[in-house]
């Protein structure tokens, strides 16, 4: 046992785990760079419109991905314990509920966004461009996630290989149906921002046909007992909820703020709306390596944990925080130093692009921040002390919040000043987060 952790915990296998992780989020991020470049082509604002619609559809999406993280965590604890049937046991449940959860969200979207969007935004233009790509994104919560949870098993039993063929697929089929969709290729109709949505639908759908093929198919589901499921165990989704709950009220609420963000933003007008979805694509692409590894190590401390081996997850932490700072490094000087090249993806508008710059910039330092963050606060979540994890982010919500109004409302500032809250955010969350990693009592959590 003591080997087959050590390995676990090796700079080699760390890297075999994390790096499909790193392509399934770079095949998500693609449905969003590709939506904000092609829509940058398209007009100012498509692009404005984009960036509000998109991040109401990730606020929605992560209360799923965050009832599919506690499920990671759980599934991790039951591999690093080899009780693999119970692992089955919590994917079927899981799966459902998160499927009903997606019913549920979506009937709330279709319902009640237009009111909500007509609240929020000021310019009809960019309202009605909103609402025109949610009509469509929507639909893509059936598929999204179902998709998380097969995500959670994988990542959970740490044979995270076939993530990076369905972030392929998801990557291949998005770019198609975007170039086809929004701009008319290949005889299909020009639909515009309503393409983008609807070509991410797509993709996110031929995802999980394969997904769940593949794991019919090729995964030993006796084993796991997957798919076997004679009725719904409340007593286990109470327990995966146990852990979620607070993941998802977690996620929610800081995407959340980060959709607030933008609708601040909006009331600068549509030029910084449109600077600032730019900063948000490039932002979000430039911190996958960062949430990649924090992910991994999420689920190296919940199998270690299991293992009976609490003593090394510290230094554990404290060296995967080292190699994070190393892998992201690198991008941070080569977009904080080629700013207008990068920019020049999304917009062939000088003014634009010039615009950009100073945003592109405060992003890329960001990062660094991002990526350390990112490693202590996942880490949280792996020792189970989700409530924890959601006291931290809620502590932090009050600070971020309060920078953003203040700069963007109260005292109108440039774009670039305003994103300067992202080092408010993860300055803070790393702070606390890491505080009580070395004072807590998560060592005597038991899940």
């Amino acid at each position: 046992m003591h080997r087959k952790i050590m390995n676990l915990t090796s700079n080699k296998n760390i890297f075999n785990i994390a790096y499909p992780v790193c392509l399934t989020l770079i095949a998500q991020n693609i449905i969003n760079v590709t939506d904000t470049a092609f829509l940058g082509h398209l007009s100012e604002t498509a692009l404005g419109a984009s960036a509000i619609a998109g991040m109401f559809y990730i606020a929605v999406y992560v209360i799923g991905f965050g009832f599919s993280q506690g499920v990671q965590i759980l599934t991790g604890r039951r591999n690093g314990e080899k009780d693999y049937a119970k692992i089955g046991l919590i994917f079927n449940n899981g799966l459902i509920f998160n499927l009903l959860l997606s019913i549920i969200i979506f009937a709330f979207s279709y319902f009640y966004v237009p009111q909500i969007a007509r609240f929020l935004i000021t310019s009809d233009d960019v309202y009605y461009a909103v609402l025109e790509y949610l009509d469509w994104r929507i639909y893509g919560f059936f598929f999204a996630f179902l998709n998380i949870m097969f995500r959670s098993l994988y990542v959970g039993i740490t044979k995270t290989g076939v993530l990076t063929v369905a972030a392929i697929i998801t990557s291949v089929a998005n770019v198609f149906f975007d170039y086809a969709m929004i701009f008319g290729n290949f005889g299909f109709p020009e639909l515009g921002i309503a393409g983008a949505a609807i070509a991410s639908v797509i993709a996110e759908c031929i995802t999980f046909l394969f997904l769940l093929g593949y794991t019919v198919l090729k995964m030993d589901t006796k084993r796991y007992a997957l798919f076997h499921l004679a009725k719904i165990d409340l007593k286990i989704i109470k327990q995966m909820l146990s852990l979620s709950i607070f993941i998802m009220f977690q996620f929610f609420l800081s995407t959340s703020t980060w959709f607030l963000f933008f609708i601040f933003i909006e009331r600068m007008g549509e030029r910084p709306l449109a600077v600032t979805n730019i900063g948000r694509s490039l932002y979000m692409l430039l911190m996958i390596p960062g949430i990649a590894l924090s992910t991994t190590i999420s689920t190296v401390v919940s199998n270690l944990i299991g293992a009976g081996r609490k003593n090394e997850v510290l230094p554990f932490i404290n060296r995967m925080i080292k190699i994070t700072l190393i892998a992201v490094f690198p991008f941070m000087m080569f977009t904080f130093a080629l700013p207008e090249i990068i920019t020049q993806i999304y917009t062939n508008d000088i003014d634009l692009i010039k615009a950009s710059v100073p945003v592109i910039r405060v992003v890329s330092i960001a990062m660094i921040f991002c990526a350390v963050g990112n490693v202590i606060f996942n880490s949280v979540s792996g020792t189970g002390n989700t409530r924890t994890a959601f006291l931290i982010e809620f502590a932090t919500m009050f600070f971020y919040i309060s920078y953003i109004y203040c700069t963007a409302i109260v005292y109108p500032s440039t774009t670039a000043i305003v994103w300067l809250s992202e080092f408010v955010y993860w300055i803070l969350i790393g702070a606390m987060g890491y505080y009580y990693l070395k004072k807590g009592n998560w060592q005597k959590k038991k899940i």
